[in-house]
């Protein structure tokens, strides 16, 4: 009991951290960044697999054999792990281990008894891989090294030893995680452990969890501000040139989410591959015009704090921007610039509440991206 309290205890400090940070109220409904640092906790039943019978008749010795035996494979197990993710399919991650105690009883012919405690603890490193579902839920999977003592002990009527066995082996495993707001989710999971055992060799342990993640926040870049055009100054009089208008800025908007050809998933600022398809075509049509300068806009909806949002809205301009970068515009003709949730396309009144799914699907056509273009004026 007193190590559930434990660890309960490691689960509602990471929890405290996360809804007292600055950066806890929702932005779009749970949005951090795409990367970043996390720590988290984790605790939920253990299973061994351990060959007890194989234990004991080893740990007897010749001559001794095991009439019966009664076997607790069940034990509390817990973890505490950090990582970093670096984009939103991959991560790395850390941590400590304990996967409880186990243990039997076994009664013995000549007439004895042999009881056996086993314990295995460790520390890990996992390669995640993640796939995102719709809104904050995704699905992933994990494969990684161990390094783990397991420790037996026993006690009884012929025996009493204590031998313990520190090595490498896996471990690999699954589950799901769904984040409440942008830096507090919950996971639940299952995994395997291989655990070498100091008499019976290789065993799985297995490790059924529930738990919280905090997420670090992402600081925010510095974005590029235009600079303003030099004014031609005639050094003497001369005709003026007759100019035709220039024509009106064409400005291009794309979904931020919640359509499919959106460029980002909900809560993401990574372009998706179908996004990617509307910003080539764009991107043709760049390379045949000629063009001033072309100004990347990126907008939020209004849940969440502003400044949240700022930073929100920052990210998706400049994924926007190197983009095109990337595409062959030059750097120099893009600006790239973040408005929170201050332009809002839906007007005041059309979306009730403050938060929730419907308002979340409400509020979708504030949150996009404009990229608009200044055309050259020609001169005749």
């Amino acid at each position: 009991m007193k190590r559930v309290l434990k660890t309960v205890g490691i689960l509602g400090l990471v929890g405290c951290a996360a809804f007292s940070s600055p950066n806890a109220m929702a932005a779009e409904g749970s949005e951090v960044g795409d990367t970043g640092w996390y720590l988290g906790a984790s605790a939920g039943q253990a299973i061994s697999q351990i060959n007890s019978s194989k234990i004991a008749a080893q740990a007897n010795g010749p001559g001794v054999t095991t009439t019966s035996i009664n076997e607790d494979n069940r034990g509390f197990g817990w973890k505490a792990f950090g990582g970093y993710q670096f984009n939103e399919n991959f991560a790395l991650e850390t941590g400590y281990f304990d996967l409880g105690r186990f243990g039997f009883t076994s009664i013995t012919a000549p007439a004895g008894t042999l009881n056996g405690d086993l314990k295995a603890q460790g520390v890990n490193l996992d390669m995640v891989g993640i796939i995102p579902f719709y809104e904050a839920l995704s699905a992933f999977g994990r494969v990684g090294l161990t390094y783990a003592k397991a420790s037996d002990t026993f006690t009884g009527t012929r025996a009493v030893t204590a031998t313990n066995k520190k090595a490498w082996n896996y471990k690999f495993g699954g589950g799901l995680e769904y984040d409440f707001m942008p830096s507090l989710g919950m996971r639940i999971e299952a995994e395997r452990y291989r655990i070498k055992d100091p008499i019976g060799g290789n065993n799985n342990i297995d490790l059924y969890s529930a738990g919280l993640v905090y997420r670090f926040g992402t600081g925010s870049r510095e974005v590029a501000q235009a600079e303003p055009e030099p004014q031609p100054v005639a050094e003497t009089p001369a005709p003026m040139p007759v100019t035709t208008p220039a024509p009106a800025p064409k400005k291009v908007i794309f979904s931020a989410d919640s359509a499919d050809d959106s460029l980002f998933g909900f809560n993401k600022s990574t372009i998706r591959p179908q996004g990617k398809r509307g910003l080539d075509s764009f991107v043709e049509e760049l390379k045949g015009a000629r063009f001033e300068q072309i100004i990347v806009t990126g907008h939020t909806d209004r849940i969440g704090t502003d400044a949240y949002n700022q930073k929100l809205s920052e990210r998706r301009a400049d994924a926007v921007k190197n983009y095109l970068i990337e595409a062959g515009i030059p750097a120099d003709k893009i600006t790239a610039r973040g408005v929170d949730g201050s332009e809002p396309m839906t007007k005041p009144g059309d979306c009730q509440g403050t938060s929730g799914n419907a308002l979340i699907t409400c509020l979708a056509p504030d949150r996009r991206v404009e990229v608009e273009v200044d055309t050259r004026r020609r001169v005749e």
